[in-house]
């Protein structure tokens, strides 16, 4: 065996200051200035870093501490992960498929979790220099093999002084001299030592930017000095200075946010808009008259709160939240009601066409001869209520643009093509989002070409959102929550169905469905996937990173289904790639009870509404979402009987996919399941950070841990916007919030 000599460090080269010395660095500084090339490059290609800003924004994902262990155990496959560990042993062997040998490294993190990183080649020195009792980081992809967790030829950096191999990592190990060891957001391509060592040449002749909170703020609030807090961010002296630091940088990002919100709210509440009083006598009246239950006390204080805002004279923004099945609808229905009393028209706009249309049904029927203006039996002062779908035929459109444009119809119903394609409204007045569609510049700009006036807007959700995300993500809308059932509706059994280790379970399930169907009741199967064909939004990736089998598809399950466990049931599919009259057929059928099963995707998670449904299967459960799953079991019990949810997986006991399920199970409290949502989900997903997959300056907020901190930073901002609407006596104030809160992210906060 030839004992290779090692290759230069694989950062060698890398971070070679070019700046001049004694020049000051800001934040518009481009790093090729400070770092070189080869280094600039390799920061801009794999981690979007191009001014010593961008780096100076990059903080560290955590801090590692010697002597305190990484737990190696939560680890999971396919993560790329840096782990600071100390090395337990090394094994050399001779490779089986070709001639050398294998370099096999076990490193540990003090609380039993190992790795084993794996060299491949004649390296020797390598071998010298990985001995036992030496710390590290250790950098790469997450891998299985045989039961072990590995490293494939991992980059690493050793810690401490002595030994063969240190002189090309001396410089490195500089970076981590303090006790607190910054872990960087990496890529394979550039190590987290890297960015470090990046990271001091930048601050070495930084100068940061004027501090853009006013004194006033930092002083009420204790809040360090903007300069302080990017210093200890990345080279922290201690916990607590490391502590302050964050504070103050996430109290940026809070500022922001809500100073960008209640600007929007602010200057909302000066547009003008066209109020709609209450009528006595009107149609309003006549459909509370005639509905056959009453309506629950949250219904009549919301609806006494949506009434007050469209008498006003300055737009309604306002969202109404509710577990599935708390009668959103007939709150949303009464307020268009109401607009149509006092002359208006109000449009619903939903997220899918099958919704649309259940729409169109469920209104129609409670409206009964209230809805059918210019129809045999249809009461005096009847309004029309109209669909509009891409895929009405030619003369049913016309007709239907018709009835729209010259005002006749009150109500029109579809989906966000109704802003575009040459909808003309005679008089708009309230519109009503359902679910899912957030909207917002050019739909708001589509809206108000709509109307003389801005209209009224109305935004519902069926997922419940904890106080702190409504706080961040719709703070400038109005909330109003409605947490009671109404009467009639029954309680919903969930389980989970743990297919791998009990297939008798599943079994099981299948019999349930027969048993129900044979008391004249029907059943959903949800699967993640539709079938062959692109992936579309309401599908489950293919596969994952680690290379679990395809989720089910629709169109895979429904004939094994037809042909095994519920031969001779009347079986239905239904999916988004179908055309809208066969979805609409399907639905129709469903609701009929022509079908005893449906086999569909997420299509069915909002608006459908078929009381007779009693249970429903939802496969590979663990890829869907906690608050996907929650609206999908609202889809039964609907009814008087019963009804009952099956989550079936395949995802061991203890692992955290099975735990959410569990979890799920456990409680029908969507506003619990809300902040276990909060819990599992990355912040960013919740705030808008990828909504593009672009980088984000939102890094460090928590909506969960730092609730109180974002109900101060409101409050200031609240206090702050009504002195200086437009932050003129603010400039520093007004670009950092213009660099945080950038044009984008501005448009999904726009977004109620």
């Amino acid at each position: 065996m030839t004992n290779e000599e090692p290759p230069p460090s694989a950062t060698a080269g890398l971070a070679e200051p070019a700046h001049s010395p004694g020049a000051p660095t800001t934040v518009d500084t481009p790093l090729k200035k400070l770092v070189g090339d080869r280094t600039a490059k390799a920061l801009a290609g794999h981690l979007d870093l191009h001014t010593a800003g961008d780096l100076i924004y990059h903080f560290p994902r955590r801090y590692d501490e010697r002597g305190e262990h990484t737990d190696i155990r939560s680890l999971d496959v396919g993560e790329q992960v840096t782990v600071l560990a100390q090395v337990q042993r090394t094994a050399v062997r001779p490779m089986r498929q070709r001639r050398g040998n294998l370099l096999e490294v076990t490193v540990g993190d003090g609380s039993g979790g190992v790795l084993t990183c794996t060299f491949f080649g004649n390296q020797a020195w390598r071998e010298r220099e990985l001995r036992p009792g030496r710390w590290g980081l250790f950098a790469g992809k997450v891998t299985e093999f045989r039961g072990k967790r590995q490293l494939n030829g991992p980059e690493y950096v050793l810690l401490g002084e002595g030994g063969e191999g240190e002189a090309a990592v001396n410089e490195e190990v500089e970076e981590f001299a303090g006790a607190l060891i910054p872990v960087y957001p990496a890529a394979a391509a550039v190590p987290t030592w890297v960015i470090a060592r990046c990271v001091r040449v930048v601050l070495d002749t930084f100068t940061p930017p004027a501090d853009p909170l006013p004194a006033t703020v930092r002083a009420t609030r204790s809040l360090a000095g903007i300069g302080t807090a990017l210093r200890e961010i990345h080279r922290p002296s201690s916990k607590e200075a490391l502590y302050r630091a964050r504070r103050r940088l996430k109290w940026d990002e809070a500022f922001a946010v809500q100073l960008t919100l209640v600007q929007r709210k602010h200057r909302a509440a000066a547009w003008p808009a066209r109020a709609r009083p209450v009528k006595t006598g009107g149609l309003l009246d006549a459909f509370d008259a005639r509905l056959p239950y009453e309506l629950t006390s949250g219904q009549q204080v919301v609806g006494r709160e949506i009434a007050a805002d469209l008498a006003r004279a300055h737009p309604m923004h306002r969202l109404l939240q509710g577990e599935v099945g708390s009668g959103k609808t007939v709150v949303a229905l009464r307020a268009m009601l109401q607009v149509v009393d006092a002359g208006g028209q109000a449009a619903l706009l939903a997220p899918t066409e099958v919704l649309a249309a259940q729409h169109h049904r469920g209104i129609l029927d409670l409206l009964g001869p209230l809805g059918r203006a210019g129809e045999l039996g249809a009461a005096e002062d009847a309004t029309r209520v109209e669909l509009v779908t891409g895929s009405l035929g030619a003369a049913a459109r016309r007709r239907a643009l018709a009835e729209v444009a010259e005002g006749r119809a009150g109500i029109v119903l579809g989906t966000h093509a109704l802003l575009y394609e040459g909808v003309d409204f005679s008089d708009l007045g309230l519109v009503v989002v359902d679910e899912q569609h957030r909207f917002g510049v050019e739909q708001r700009d589509a809206l108000r070409a709509k109307a003389e006036q801005p209209p009224h807007v109305l935004v519902m959700t069926a997922t419940p959102i904890p106080r702190t995300v409504a706080m961040t993500v719709y703070g400038d809308l109005e909330t109003s929550t409605l947490s009671q059932l109404p009467q009639g509706r029954s309680p919903i059994a969930s389980h989970v169905v743990p297919a791998a280790e009990k297939p008798a379970f599943l079994d099981r399930a299948w019999r349930r469905v027969r048993e129900e169907v044979a008391k004249g009741h029907q059943a959903y199967v949800v699967c993640p996937r539709i079938g062959e064909g692109p992936v579309s939004d309401e599908e489950a990736p293919r596969e994952d990173d680690n290379g679990r089998r395809p989720p089910l598809a629709v169109t895979e399950v429904a004939p094994l289904l037809a042909e095994g466990q519920l031969h001779g049931l009347r079986i239905g599919v239904l999916h988004g790639r179908l055309p809208a009259e066969e979805k609409d057929a399907v639905m129709r059928a469903y609701a009929a009870g022509d079908l005893d099963v449906l086999v569909a995707t997420t299509v069915v998670e909002v608006g459908v509404n078929v009381p007779n449904a009693t249970v429903m299967i939802v496969l590979d459960a663990d890829r869907f979402g906690v608050s996907q799953l929650h609206q999908l079991r609202g889809r039964v019990g609907r009814g008087s009987a019963a009804g009952l949810c099956l989550l079936v997986t395949e995802a061991a006991e203890g692992s955290s996919a099975r735990e959410r399920l569990d979890a799920v199970a456990s409680t029908t409290d969507g506003f619990k399941l809300a902040e276990l949502d909060l819990e599992q989900r990355r912040e960013g997903d919740v705030l808008g950070a990828t909504q593009s997959g672009r980088r984000s300056h939102l890094r460090l907020l928590s909506l969960r841990r730092d609730a109180e901190l974002i109900r101060d930073a409101r409050a200031e901002a609240i206090e702050l916007v009504e002195e200086d609407p437009d932050l003129v006596r603010h400039p520093a104030l007004a670009a950092s919030v213009a660099a945080l809160v950038d044009e984008e992210r501005a448009e999904y906060l726009e977004k109620g």
